[in-house]
C-alpha cells in the first residue's frame, strides 16, 4: 500500500503497543474465541428477510462459494451477504478510501490521502452514476446492498473481523454504516485509477524538460513501440478507417515557471492508496490469450488470463459462481469466475455460453493542464471564467476536522491548491511574464465523468454470443481494457472498449496550456472505430499490454504501451506448441509459468564481453551457461538481476524521480543504448563509457550478492532474493511484529520477474521482493466448462487464521492450479458446506 501502509497505523500502533502490555487484551485478540468469532456460518440455515425465496450457497474446501437462486434480485442479495461474510473489512476499508474518509479510521496521518481523494471526487461521481444506469443494474445494486446490510445488522466489532478489534483502539466509537450502491460504484473509480498509468509518464516527461534535457533526449527515454520486433494485438490494416497515421506531437511551448508546478505531482500518486497494486508500477499489466478450436485437442477454444496486480492480503479477487436455478429473461445468470468484494456480479470468467478475460489497454485518458488562476477565476483564450467551488469537511479520528475547498475548471479538479498540494503554490510567486496569475495544475480524466461500466459488468455476465459481448463492451467506459472472447460455438474475438479522447491539439503526452482552448478534448473515439477482431485467420489472439495497433491506425490511443517482451514470448510459445500438435489446458498453464527473460537475451552478450576480475569474473561466468530463465534455483538469474539493479542508477542517476526501473521501457531503452557505445547516456557522474558502466554494475552486484547469499556465486539462488510476502492492505506494514504476524502471510519464493510471462514484478530501486503478481490464473475450456482451471493469490477468506485465508498461496507460488467446478453437478460434487438462506 505504499505510503498508506507506512503511515496508516501510526496512532493505532502506538496505542496497540501500550495495550499489548495488558494480557487481557492480548488474550482477547489472539485467543481462539476472538479469532474464530468472526468466521462466517457456512452450513445450516439462516434467515434473511430481504429474500423473496430460499437461496442455496455451496462452498468447496477452498471456500469458493456458488449461489443458487430462483430470482435475480435474490441472487445478488445472497452475493452481497456472502461477500460481507468473508470480506467485509476489505469492503469497508475500500469504501472509506474511495470516499476520502480514511482519517475517520486512522487519524491525522491520513488527511493528505483524503484531501486528494475528495478533490478528485470519486464518490461524488459515483453518486451521479447511479441514476444513469439501466433499471436492472440499479435493482441488482440495490439487492446487493440489501444483502450486505443484512449481514451488517448482526455483526459489529470482533464479530465482524479481527481488524475491528484493532481499530477500536483509536476509533473506539466507530460504527459500521449501512452499505449503499454508491459504495459499490465508487470501487470502479479505484480500478480506473490504479490501471490508468499515463499520468505518471506525462508528468515525468515535463519534469525532464524542466531539468534541462532537450526534447530529443526525453524522447529517447520514451521510444516508439517496436512493432517490427514485438507484434501488436491487431493487424491495423484490417481495421476500419486505418488510412490516416496518428502523428505524435511535440511538447507545447510552456514557460519554465509553469513547468515547475508539476515538480511534485508524483505526490498525488504517493498519497493515494494502491488498492489494486502499486499505482506507478509498470508491472500492473496482465496476460490473456485465446486459441481457436482448430489448434486444440477438443476442437473448442481455450481462453487464458492472469491479471497482474498488487500483491495484497487477501487477494484482490473472490472466486464465486452466481446461478439462476432456471435460466430465463427474468433470471439470466449462470456465471462463474472472479469477483471484487463490494461489487455485484462476476468481473472475469465464464457463463454457460461464453468466456472472457481482461488485460489493461491503458489508453491515454488522463491529461494535465497548466492553468492561470486568479482567486476563483481562471483564464481561457484571454477571458476569465469562474471556477466551480465546493466545500467539504474531512472528519479526523483523534484530531480536528478539516475544512476543504475544492476548485475545478471545466476540465476537472485543480490538484495543486489542495491543502496536501500546497507545496505547488510557490509557483504563483513567479507568474508568467505579462500576467499576474499563478500557475496551477488541473486534471481531466474520463473516470471523473459519470459512466456506465456497472451496466457492462452485468451485460457481460449474461451475454450469450459475440454481438452480446460487444454490446456489453460498448458500455465499459473506464478503465479501458483489452477484452478477449471465446464461445461454445467455436468463435474467438478481441474488443477494445472505453472512452478514449479525441484532442483538438496535442496528443496528451505532455501537460497542456490550459489558457488555450485548442488543447481541449473535442470528442471520444467512436466505439465502432476502436480495434476489434473476430475469428482471425491465425486462430490466436494475444494481449499482454503491448501496442494494440501500429502507427498507421487513424486514432491516437497512447504512446505509453508495455514494450512487448511478454506478448512476443507468448506468441512464440503458442506458435511452438501449435506446431507440435493440438494444444490443451496443460499447455496453456505451462505458458503462464514461463520465466524466460527476453530482455536479458539481448543484454547478456554485452556483459560477457566486459573484462572483470575476482569474484565478479566468477559470477560473470554464470551468465555464459545461463538459460535466461528466472527460476528460483538459478544462480545466473540472481546475478543478472542484481547487475540490472545496479546498472540503472549508473545510467540514469540524473533523472531524479523519473522511473526507469525493472520495467519493459527501461529494458528496451537500455538494449538500444547498448548498441550505441557513444551515446551521451554512458557519460555518467561516477563512471564513463559503456564497458566501464557495465563492469561497475557487475562488480556492485557481485559485492551485494556476496553479502546477501555468500561468497560462492554458484550457490546463489534467485528464489532467495525474489520472495513474496502477501501484505495486508491496512495493517500489514506496521513495523510491529505481532501485528504483522496477525495478518501477513509468506514469504514464498517464485520464478519470474518484471516483463516476463510469469510477471512477478519487483522494484529495482528498493530490492528484489515481489511487489506485483499474476493475481489469479485461469484457463477456460469451452468444450467442457468443468475441465477449466483456476487459482488466485491467497485464498477466498478475508479472516486471518481462517483455513481459507492463505490456502492457495503456496499452490500459486508453485504454479499449480485448482479444478474449476462450474456445472451444478460438479459444484455439488466438490462442495463441503451447504448454507440455506431463507426469507
Amino acid at each position: 500500500m505504499g505510503v498508506l501502509r507506512k503511515r496508516v497505523l501510526l496512532r493505532v500502533l502506538l496505542g496497540f503497543l501500550a495495550v499489548v502490555a495488558s494480557l487481557a487484551l492480548v488474550a482477547s485478540l489472539l485467543g481462539v474465541w476472538a479469532v474464530r468469532r468472526s468466521f462466517p456460518t457456512v452450513s445450516g440455515e439462516l434467515t434473511l428477510s430481504e429474500l423473496g425465496s430460499p437461496v442455496t450457497v455451496l462452498r468447496d474446501a477452498y471456500g469458493v462459494a456458488h449461489v443458487y437462486a430462483d430470482d435475480a434480485e435474490d441472487l445478488f442479495v445472497a452475493q452481497g451477504f456472502t461477500h460481507a461474510q468473508d470480506r467485509f473489512w476489505e469492503m469497508d476499508f475500500r469504501r472509506h478510501v474511495t470516499a476520502g474518509r480514511t482519517a475517520e479510521l486512522f487519524g491525522p496521518g491520513q488527511v493528505e490521502t483524503d484531501v486528494y481523494l475528495r478533490t478528485m471526487g470519486w464518490r461524488r461521481v459515483a453518486e451521479q452514476e447511479y441514476d444513469l444506469l439501466e433499471e436492472d443494474t440499479r435493482r441488482y445494486l440495490d439487492a446487493y446492498a440489501a444483502g450486505v446490510n443484512a449481514w451488517i445488522d448482526d455483526n459489529q466489532g470482533l464479530s465482524a473481523s479481527l481488524e475491528y478489534g484493532l481499530l477500536g483502539i483509536t476509533a473506539d466509537d466507530y460504527t459500521v454504516e449501512p452499505w449503499t450502491p454508491t459504495d459499490s460504484l465508487a470501487w470502479l473509480k479505484a480500478m480506473a485509477w490504479d490501471l490508468g498509468g499515463n499520468l505518471q509518464a506525462e508528468s515525468e516527461r515535463a519534469q525532464l524538460l524542466a531539468q534541462g534535457l532537450d526534447e530529443d533526449m526525453v524522447e529517447e527515454l520514451y521510444p516508439a513501440y517496436p512493432t517490427d520486433r514485438h507484434a501488436p494485438i491487431t493487424d491495423t490494416g484490417e481495421l476500419a478507417g486505418a488510412d490516416t497515421e496518428a502523428d505524435l506531437g511535440r511538447a507545447p511551448d510552456l514557460p519554465e515557471e509553469a513547468l515547475a508546478a508539476l515538480e511534485r505531482m508524483s505526490d498525488v500518486r504517493e498519497a493515494i492508496p494502491d488498492l489494486l497494486g502499486p499505482s506507478t508500477s509498470p508491472d500492473l499489466g496482465s496476460n490473456s490469450w485465446v486459441v481457436s478450436g482448430e489448434h486444440t485437442e477438443t476442437g473448442a477454444p481455450l481462453l487464458t488470463n492472469d491479471p497482474h496486480l498488487g500483491a495484497s492480503m487477501p487477494s484482490t479477487w473472490y472466486q464465486m459462481g452466481l446461478h439462476c436455478t432456471e435460466l430465463s429473461e427474468a433470471c439470466p445468470f449462470d456465471v462463474s469466475g472472479f469477483s471484487f468484494s463490494g461489487l455485484p456480479g462476476v468481473v472475469i470468467g465464464q457463463n454457460e455460453s461464453i468466456a472472457w478475460g481482461f488485460t489493461n489497454l491503458n489508453p491515454d485518458v488522463m491529461d494535465l493542464y497548466l492553468e492561470q488562476v486568479e482567486g476563483d477565476e481562471y483564464v481561457v483564450d484571454g477571458e476569465r471564467r469562474p471556477l466551480d467551488v465546493i466545500e467539504e469537511t474531512i472528519a479526523v479520528s483523534g484530531g480536528d476536522d478539516l475544512e476543504l475547498t475544492i476548485r475545478s475548471t471545466h476540465r476537472g479538479p485543480i490538484l495543486s491548491t489542495t491543502a496536501a498540494g500546497s507545496h505547488l503554490r510557490e509557483v504563483g510567486e513567479n507568474p508568467r511574464e505579462g500576467d499576474d496569475a499563478p500557475y496551477q495544475v488541473s486534471l481531466r480524466w474520463t473516470a471523473l465523468q459519470p459512466g456506465t461500466t456497472a451496466d457492462a459488468v452485468f451485460s457481460l455476465n449474461r451475454a450469450r454470443d459475440w454481438d452480446g459481448f460487444r454490446e456489453a463492451a460498448s458500455k465499459f467506459d473506464v478503465p479501458s481494457q483489452n477484452l478477449v472472447y471465446a464461445d461454445g460455438d467455436g468463435n474467438i474475438g478481441y474488443q477494445a472498449p472505453g472512452l478514449v479522447p479525441v484532442r483538438g491539439k496535442g496528443d496528451g503526452r505532455w501537460p497542456a496550456p490550459g489558457w488555450d482552448s485548442d488543447y481541449d478534448w473535442e470528442d471520444y473515439v467512436p466505439f465502432d472505430e476502436l480495434p476489434s477482431v473476430f475469428n482471425p485467420s491465425s486462430g490466436v489472439i494475444v494481449t499482454a499490454n503491448q501496442a494494440v495497433v501500429d502507427e498507421d491506425y487513424e486514432h491516437f490511443l497512447t504512446a505509453d504501451w508495455d514494450y512487448g517482451y511478454r506478448s512476443q514470448r507468448i506468441n512464440d510459445l503458442l506458435d511452438e506448441a501449435i506446431a507440435e500438435g493440438p494444444v490443451g489446458v496443460d499447455d496453456m498453464e505451462r505458458v503462464l509459468m514461463d520465466s524466460q527473460h527476453g530482455a536479458a537475451l539481448e543484454t547478456t552478450p554485452y556483459l560477457l564481453d566486459v573484462e572483470v576480475g575476482g569474484v565478479t569474473a566468477e559470477a560473470q561466468g554464470l551468465l555464459a551457461d545461463w538459460d535466461h530463465r528466472n527460476e528460483p534455483d538459478s544462480a545466473g538469474a540472481a546475478f543478472y538481476n542484481a547487475t540490472w539493479r545496479h546498472l540503472l542508477p549508473l545510467l540514469f542517476d540524473e533523472l531524479g524521480p523519473v522511473d526507469m526501473n525493472s520495467n519493459s521501457r527501461g529494458m528496451y531503452v537500455v538494449t538500444r543504448l547498448l548498441e550505441d557505445p557513444d551515446s551521451v547516456w554512458w557519460e555518467g557522474t561516477r563512471v564513463n563509457g559503456r564497458d566501464e558502466v557495465l563492469a561497475a554494475a557487475m562488480e556492485a552486484a557481485a559485492m551485494e550478492l556476496t553479502e546477501l547469499l555468500g561468497d560462492t556465486p554458484a550457490d546463489w539462488r534467485w528464489g532467495d532474493l525474489h520472495t513474496l510476502t502477501a501484505t495486508h492492505d491496512s495493517f500489514g506494514t506496521s513495523g510491529i511484529g505481532p501485528v504483522e504476524w496477525l495478518f501477513n502471510r509468506g514469504p514464498v519464493e517464485s520464478s519470474g520477474g518484471s516483463s516476463i510471462v510469469n510477471a512477478t514484478g519487483w522494484n529495482a530501486a528498493e530490492g528484489y521482493g515481489i511487489t506485483a503478481v499474476p493475481s489469479m490464473r485461469m484457463v477456460v475450456d469451452l468444450a467442457d466448462r468443468d475441465a477449466s482451471t483456476w487459482i488466485h493469490l491467497t485464498g477466498n477468506s478475508g479472516h486471518a487464521f481462517h483455513p481459507n485465508y492463505d490456502d492457495q498461496l503456496e499452490l500459486w507460488a508453485e504454479g499449480a492450479t485448482l479444478p474449476w467446478a462450474v456445472s451444478e453437478e460438479a459444484v455439488r460434487e466438490a462442495s463441503t458446506e451447504e448454507l440455506t438462506l431463507v426469507p
